[in-house]
């Protein structure tokens, strides 16, 4: 291979997982972004001191949270080579009380990372072969910058669709991202329709108020099409955003907020419905008022039949997924505090050791970071044994079609890769570029079982944890203003969805308790790969007498 076709491959690479993480639906969860930028980590921790002296999170949750940031922003090159970096090392390795000189230098400390960010990415992207950043962390960390950053998922996928379109170079990408990361959000306005409006004398007061004839003269000025709209008023807003799609956001919170207020009245507690629709200002055609679901899908009730099979004895399963309910279009605060109570259902127990690492129930992220983990091998390799498709069948394809279980593809898939045979044509698929860094991602897994999956369970405690503190603020601080929830939210959804749906599998085809699934994977990540024959492939699988000729416990 050239040193162009390298550099070709790497840009495809930076590019295809760019697009993975910012595909608002319909994206498996392995292939989302779990992560949140470096400067939004630190900001995060600077705020944790405010809560850990409100008594919100405890000293050793504080202490967890700064050793792992330590530990993860060591190869993040946007913080600098030198000055900046070691800066902010030395303050992470002691506490940083609120308030305590450490806490107000950390303040400082963020304002200089954040300024020139992804430019020391650019510049680190743009260096020779050898001295460049591997394509999938770059991706990863200025992806999740932009995100922090508040620019919103639909935006962020037209404008890396639009450098894909046109070939840009990871260089290219990451200068153009630099740009994004330099431009301030604006304020914008938006027109939120409403179809009924209870009390409306009370809206009338207000200055943001449009009556039927203002709301349609509105949307007429900025050539929107009104056939069949239904009006009894509207709400304009100004709201500060970065692109038309988080003016929209901005907008469905503050509908949320009313509705939410509306549900205390005596009579018409149902009464405000807005349209189906919010109009941005500028913006050339209306967004959805629902939000994109953020990605938690339990499938296993699908696959086992048991979508609909709701009378009968109650399990903790079905327990924790109504608790669990609202965590995909559901409201900021309901959603955190749903999904980690789902979680610590399934997953805590009163014979817990009461670990100083462990304090209050973190115990329960790591858990269900050891069976996600788990359960990410086969899920990567039967997705890419499924897109398998060559115009003229071969030896793969020829195996892989007499196979009837997913447990059966992704092992003959990952016995190709282990022994080096050539890589699946992918070229007819329309993830082809994706589905070739799953392949890199699934080699160099094979190559190192044990310590890949170490990784992979490592970033899904820190971000199931970062669930758990978000959750403390919202119901032991009052608050649902803090300023990593929205992150935890987007990053945690994907997983607790993934965890939820092993549990519900373990629970409807073994009658396997949640504690003893999580006991299963805890085992299995220490010994994959190891004396007892493990493969990645079955490491949530029951162990049976055939398993190497030994008896199950």
């Amino acid at each position: 291979m050239t040193p162009t076709d390298r550099t070709n491959d790497y840009s495809r690479h930076v590019t295809a997982r760019m697009i993975d993480f910012f595909t608002v639906d319909g994206m498996p969860w392995p292939r989302r972004l779990w992560d949140v930028g470096s400067i939004l980590a630190l900001e995060e921790l600077w705020e944790s001191g405010f809560w850990q002296a409100r008594r919100v999170l405890s000293p050793a949750a504080c202490d967890w949270q700064r050793n792992e940031l330590r530990r993860i922003i060591g190869p993040d090159v946007g913080l600098g080579e030198r000055d900046l970096r070691r800066e902010i090392t030395t303050l992470l390795n002691g506490p940083i009380p609120d308030p305590s000189p450490a806490r107000r230098r950390l303040a400082e400390l963020i304002h200089h990372a954040r300024d020139g960010y992804v430019e020391r990415w650019a510049r680190a992207a743009a260096k020779p072969e050898t001295e460049r950043p591997k394509p999938e962390r770059l991706a990863r960390t200025v992806a999740a910058h932009l995100l922090d950053l508040g620019y919103a998922p639909e935006h962020l996928g037209g404008w890396i669709s639009g450098l894909n379109r046109d070939r840009a170079t990871a260089a290219e990408v990451i200068k153009s991202a630099a740009e994004l990361a330099r431009t301030p959000a604006h304020v914008v306005e938006v027109l939120v329709v409403l179809l009924d409006v209870p009390r409306r004398e009370l809206a009338e007061r207000l200055d943001n108020w449009l009556d039927k004839r203002e709301v349609i003269a509105w949307l007429k000025q900025r050539e929107h099409d009104i056939s069949g709209l239904r009006v009894g008023g509207g709400m304009r807003y100004h709201v500060r955003a970065q692109d038309p799609y988080a003016a929209a956001d901005e907008a469905r919170q503050l509908v949320d907020r009313m509705t939410a207020r509306a549900s205390f009245l005596r009579r018409s507690r149902d009464g405000i419905r807005p349209a189906e629709s919010i109009w941005v200002d500028g913006h050339p055609t209306p967004i959805p008022i629902a939000s994109p679901a953020r990605g938690a899908d339990v499938l296993a009730l699908v696959h086992e039949g048991h979508l609909y099979r709701v009378d009968g004895p109650r399990s903790q399963i079905d327990d924790a997924l109504e608790l669990a309910a609202s965590v995909n279009r559901g409201a900021l605060g309901p959603a955190l505090a749903g999904a980690w109570a789902a979680v610590e259902s399934l997953l805590s127990d009163p014979d817990d050791p009461q670990e100083e690492e462990r304090s209050g129930k973190a115990v329960a992220a790591d858990r269900l970071a050891a069976i996600i983990a788990c359960s990410w091998p086969r899920a990567e390799l039967t997705a890419l044994a499924h897109r398998h498709c060559p115009p003229v069948p071969d030896t793969l394809s020829d195996r892989l079609s007499t196979c009837t279980t997913n447990r059966e593809r992704s092992r003959i898939l990952a016995t190709m890769l282990a022994s080096g045979d050539a890589i699946p044509d992918l070229s007819r698929s329309r993830t082809r570029h994706s589905d070739q860094a799953a392949i890199e991602r699934m080699t160099k897994l094979l190559a190192d079982p044990r310590r890949e999956l170490g990784q992979v369970a490592g970033a899904f405690r820190i971000a199931l944890r970062r669930l758990y503190r978000a959750r403390n603020i919202v119901l032991h601080g009052g608050s649902t203003q803090g300023v990593a929830l929205r992150a935890a939210l987007r990053t945690a959804t994907p997983l607790v969805g993934a965890g939820l749906d092993r549990l519900a599998h373990a629970m409807l085809t073994e009658g396997l308790a949640p504690l003893d699934l999580a006991a299963r994977a805890e085992v299995a990540l220490n010994l994959v790969n190891g004396e007892t024959g493990l493969p990645i492939t079955d490491l949530l699988e029951p162990r049976r007498p055939t398993d190497n000729h030994h008896p199950s416990p």
